[in-house]
């Protein structure tokens, strides 16, 4: 399971730019206007064979001073809770303001470890002027340009030195799910319901369950791990910052799975958030099953299953390859069905193709359908085979791989799928020099 790291500051230091650098996408906005990441973006990043999960706090501050300081303290109170080390990034340009003591004052009120980088640091101006950010009571600071990416090699081999050693996985002998979800969507109502016992605290405040719990199962012939996702940890905090904090808790909950049970209250639909939780799932290589809840209170027709599935294919596309499950743990509606498709998917996500059979059946479909040419040049696979991992993953080797796009590798992938049963699993695809 990866560590968590948090970037933390106050609006337009740079936190997303750097984000993005890391992860190497354009995941979050950036722009020039403060307070521009309303939603907050959650990613992977590696240094010298080591993983984290890289979270944007963002900086969606309104309002007066006093407002600033009690949203940077709810902000950065979150982080320091969920986080197992935190970048306070700072900004060159400005100098320490007074933003920035209060940040410092929080985190240094917590004992947690921090790195203190000053971003914006690209020319030696302002490389000499960063010695004033030692006044914030650090060892040592960081000077970076996040948009060019000076600087950020000496910080990343610092944090991964402070970053707590990988736990060794105990081999396991039966799958374990995770139920994830928005809050208040019914995680801990079906987890009783499938258990048969009110181990959860459920009530109509969103984010009663303080920290994820583990159940083991064993009934009718079924045996595996099940967690709750936590919701927040006091009720004072339901309203603030409620979705951060249960995905910052989802994003432990999901790397320690093989199956997440994704659920989803009807009566609110497949939202951003929601969403935001699927693509975490995927991203890392999950099982998944969507789980429709508190199906009972929705006005039906026959055609209403139906719709519901088209709208979620269409915002999970392409990997559109996933169970819908219609659930309602009032009534015990479809709960073991959940259960049952959660562990066929189990089953999907640890299958392996022996490679004569594979090659046997997906090379004649490249005879057939040859990548495209590009720029007179003919790409041709000649072997194929399914790497060691936990997941589905496939390496096809050829002379011309960097000549396949990215089209081609959903065309095998679809023929995969549609002859071997990995619904529900994400699946890889690379292309290696013969």
């Amino acid at each position: 399971m990866s560590s968590i790291v948090a970037i933390v500051g106050r609006p337009n230091v740079g936190k997303s730019t750097f984000f993005n650098r890391m992860i190497q996408k354009r995941d979050a906005i950036v722009d020039s206007i403060s307070g521009v990441t309303r939603d907050r973006n959650y990613g992977k990043s590696f240094w010298n064979g080591k993983e984290f999960s890289l979270v944007d706090t963002g900086g969606y501050l309104i309002g007066s001073k006093d407002v600033f300081v009690k949203e940077i303290d709810k902000q950065v109170n979150l982080a320091i809770e969920e986080s197992d080390l935190i970048i306070f990034m700072v900004d060159s340009e400005s100098g320490i303001t007074g933003m920035d003591q209060e940040v410092a004052k929080l985190l240094r009120k917590s004992e947690k470890k921090f790195l203190l980088v000053v971003n914006k640091v690209d020319n030696f101006k302002r490389q000499e002027n960063t010695s004033e950010f030692y006044k914030i009571g650090v060892d040592k600071i960081y000077p970076i340009s996040a948009i060019n990416g000076s600087g950020t090699g000496e910080l990343l081999d610092d944090l991964i030195e402070f970053l707590p050693e990988a736990e060794k996985k105990i081999e396991k002998s039966i799958p374990s799910f995770a139920v994830v979800g928005r809050p208040n969507a019914g995680k801990s109502s079906f987890i009783n319901t499938l258990i048969g016992k009110e181990r959860y605290i459920v009530t109509e405040i969103a984010g009663t369950t303080r920290d994820s719990i583990d159940s083991y199962y064993n009934k009718y012939g079924f045996e595996f791990k099940i967690i709750d996702t936590a919701g927040i940890r006091r009720k004072s905090r339901v309203k603030e910052d409620l979705e951060f904090y249960s995905v910052m808790r989802s994003i432990r909950s999901i790397e320690n799975s093989d199956v997440c049970l994704i659920l989803v209250d009807a009566t609110r639909g497949f939202d951003g958030q929601v969403q935001n939780i699927f693509w975490l799932a995927q991203r890392n290589n999950k099982g998944i099953v969507i789980v429709i809840n508190k199906w009972d209170l929705i006005k039906k027709d026959e055609k209403s299953v139906i719709k519901f599935e088209k709208i979620i294919s269409q915002l999970i596309s392409p990997f559109e390859d996933v169970p819908i499950v219609f659930v309602s743990t009032i009534s015990k509606q479809r709960i073991f069905k959940a259960i049952e498709i959660a562990i066929e998917v189990y089953k999907n996500k640890t299958l392996k193709i022996v490679t004569k059979k594979l090659n046997n059946f997906i090379l004649p479909i490249i005879t057939r359908n040859p990548p495209p040419s590009y720029k007179g040049k003919h790409v041709k696979i000649k072997f194929c085979t399914q790497l060691p991992s936990s997941y589905p993953q496939f390496a096809f080797f050829c002379n011309l791989p960097q000549y396949i796009k990215d089209p081609y590798k959903r065309f095998l992938e679809n023929k995969l799928r549609e002859n071997y049963n990995f619904m529900g699993v994400p699946i890889s695809i690379y292309f290696r020099k013969k």
